[in-house]
């Protein structure tokens, strides 16, 4: 397995990335709202001064005139560091007093609702300066005169700046802080969530090699429990492996034991023998034994070949193929045989049928069907090959046919009805069935027989 990094770590890391995520946002949002704040309070500033040099507007000879007192630009003498400048125009827009061209309301600047007054709040440049401008409309009703003044108050923003970026900096120190305590919660919390595995670990280290038991019941979380459960089904499972293959050792042992006994005492007593024919008869008996012994170790050997391409199959090797092109390619193969023992093998496959499956093994799986039919039925015989949308094979004999109550320890390995036969065919057939996901089942044959049918899942 490809080393990823510690999970303590990784968790960690992805809280962080988050925690910064959050920290970043939180520090907009502060900001934006300081600045908001700012803006409420600092205008409410602009506002008064604006309504105190209003008040000293005055009227001599049909002349608006200004009189600005202190107190109106010194309400940001403690709380601002940056400048304040005014403007007071007249009824036509002269200028009577304050600073020269502070910018005017932008068209449309709407009035505010905030306060009792008619003013408009907006944002300008001036003197290359970012400001925040107050303009208050005052009515002049005199004799004389008669209309609206304009008082324009403006601050540089440095303080609004301030302000917000006071109450940011409050805020992800804060947010720092409590991220900081977290990681380290975290940190405590995922160490002693791990400790169940590292006691799962040491426990599985300890074992011996041939230790297939379950993994004990330690206490775990309720997020660890179905991964000790699948250990130890998986456990199980090996354990059964193990004690299929050491049992099949045994019976394998057990088969080849006999005949080669019965080989080498034949061979032994054709030794002691004078006479040449007694020679011959004993060379002819055991080839036939070597024949059978070969024919039971290629069974043998088929039956790992069918361990490994289940494994195959399990692991996504399986192949897209067309079972009636196979059929017909080993019935072809095995029409001398058939001629040989005077038998009549028919093939029945009209239509491609297609499934996902490994060649190999279901070449095996026909030869040994095929094989099966032709040694049990008699010569003038017929062995029926059939395939059958959307996934059957069926193949049927004129044989003898199996008893209902035998039909299903047929399937055992090294299980024989008779005297002939290394009781392993069937048995690879149901191997390969069961590595296929197919269905295997056996029939009365319509001439008395055996008819043997298999059924796929469609590819």
């Amino acid at each position: 397995m490809r080393d990823t990094g510690s999970l303590r770590g990784r968790l960690l890391w992805n809280l962080a990335l988050l925690l910064v995520v959050l920290m970043l946002a939180s520090g907009l949002s502060a900001y934006w709202n300081g600045r908001e704040a700012a803006d409420t309070a600092y205008d409410r500033t602009l506002l008064a001064s604006a309504r105190t040099i209003a008040a000293g507007l005055s009227q001599r000879d049909g002349t608006l005139s200004a009189d600005v007192p202190y107190v109106a630009l010194d309400t940001f003498a403690y709380d601002s560091a940056g400048r304040i400048y005014y403007q007071v125009n007249d009824i036509h827009q002269r200028l009577i007093s304050g600073y020269e061209n502070l910018p005017p309301p932008p068209p449309g600047t709407p009035r505010t609702d905030d306060y009792p007054a008619l003013a408009r709040f907006y944002d300008a440049q001036y003197l290359g300066q970012d400001v925040r401008v107050v303009s208050l409309l005052k009515a002049v009703s005199e004799p004389n005169m008669n209309g609206m003044a304009e008082i324009r108050v403006a601050e540089t923003e440095e303080a609004r700046v301030r302000m917000a970026r006071s109450l940011m900096a409050d805020t992800l120190l804060r947010l720092g802080m409590l991220a900081i305590g977290a990681l380290f919660l975290v940190w405590f919390a995922v160490s002693a969530a791990l400790r169940p595995l590292e006691r799962l670990r040491r426990a599985v280290e300890e074992r011996q090699p041939d230790d297939l038991r379950p993994l004990p019941q330690v206490q775990v979380q309720r997020e660890l429990g179905p991964l000790v459960r699948a250990l130890n089904h998986f456990t199980e499972r090996l354990r059964g492996q193990f004690e299929r293959q050491a049992q099949f050792i045994a019976e394998a042992a057990h088969e080849l034991r006999t005949p080669l006994a019965a080989l080498k005492a034949r061979v032994e007593l054709g030794l002691r023998a004078q006479e040449p024919q007694v020679w011959r008869d004993t060379l002819e008996a055991s080839a036939q034994s070597t024949d059978k012994l070969t024919h039971l170790a290629n069974q043998l050997l088929s039956l790992a070949r069918v361990e490994n391409g289940a494994r195959a199959i399990a692991e996504g090797g399986a192949q897209l193929l067309d079972l009636s092109q196979l059929a017909r390619e080993l019935g072809m193969a095995m029409a001398p045989l058939a001629h040989a023992r005077g038998v009549a093998l028919a093939l029945e496959a009209p239509v491609p049928v297609q499934l996902r499956g490994e060649p190999t093994l279901l070449s095996e799986l026909l030869n040994n069907l095929l094989d099966n039919a032709l040694a049990h039925t008699p010569s003038g015989g017929n062995v029926i090959l059939r395939v059958m949308a959307p996934g059957v094979l069926e193949v049927e004999d004129d044989g003898p046919g199996i008893p209902a109550a035998e039909r299903e320890r047929v399937f055992e390995r090294f299980y024989r009805r008779g005297a002939q036969g290394t009781g392993l065919g069937l048995a690879i057939v149901g191997e390969i069935c069961r590595a296929h996901l197919a269905h295997i089942s056996l029939h009365d044959g319509a001439g008395g027989g055996l008819k043997v049918r298999v059924s796929f899942t469609p590819g």
